[in-house]
């Protein structure tokens, strides 16, 4: 059956509309905000009429490359669920989402310095990301991989930091192993923080005491001043760590 010239016309909008988007993409990540539409027309190849008929001004352009980037993502994470057991999954969709996310200031700026954001298809978006974050994550803990304790907040947290962390760093294979060690922090098994319970720390008032040197449960004592260290040795180690800070 041959296509009908509205139907041709439609696949073609739909051509011109991600040649625009995809061409948006690599212009605000090299360039920043600053660049025109018009810059963006002849990088995509298209007239800049066409740009103007999908994108009324740069703030619906942005918006329209950020939902993309983050529905990419959502997508990204379904084939990671879909080809690994749950732990390698949860894992490797958050190095990708590092990387990715690896040279995209400008568009992250612009999130948080305009009061006019998130918009309504943005907070859409990240809805669809957030879901596929939690079923990654549950099963991920699920599968005895992951800290119980971790939520998706955290993991978003740590994620958002993870990458302007490898942006900060001078050497791309450095900055990779920062992360990794830093995305560590989130398995089962890892030491990070597990039973330590850190002084003045909100909600550990009524805590059971513990070493502030090595993490070890303290006895509680009822009269004089709280113990600080389980023993001599930590109370040592605690000291000469204290006397070497000094300037």
């Amino acid at each position: 059956m041959t296509a009908t010239p509205k139907e041709v016309g439609r696949v073609d909008a739909r051509r011109n509309r991600m040649k625009v988007l995809a061409a948006a993409s690599r212009a605000f990540d090299e360039h920043g905000l600053d660049i025109s539409l018009g810059a963006i027309a002849r990088q995509a190849g298209v007239g800049a009429g066409t740009v103007y008929r999908h994108f009324p001004s740069k703030e619906f352009l942005l918006e329209a490359v950020l939902v993309q980037q983050i529905d990419d993502h959502v997508d990204d994470a379904r084939r990671w669920a879909a080809r690994t057991d749950p732990v390698a999954a949860f894992f490797g969709f958050l190095l990708k989402v590092v990387e990715t996310s690896h040279g995209r200031k400008h568009a992250c700026d612009a999130l948080t310095a305009e009061t006019s954001w998130p918009r309504p298809g943005l907070v859409a978006s990240a809805r669809r990301f957030r879901q596929a974050l939690d079923e990654l994550l549950h099963a991920a803990q699920r599968a005895g991989g992951v800290r119980a304790d971790v939520s998706a907040d955290d993991v978003a947290a740590l994620t958002v930091g993870c990458a302007a962390m490898w942006a900060a760093h001078r050497d791309r294979n450095g900055g990779i192993r920062m992360v990794r060690l830093a995305l560590e922090s989130l398995r089962s098994s890892a030491p990070v923080t597990e039973g330590r319970v850190f002084r003045d720390a909100p909600g550990t008032l009524h805590a059971a005491p513990r070493c502030e040197e090595c993490g070890a449960r303290l006895d509680a004592r009822s009269t004089g001043r709280p113990a600080r260290y389980c023993g001599a040795t930590c109370r040592q180690r605690a000291r000469r760590r204290r006397l070497s800070e000094r300037p």
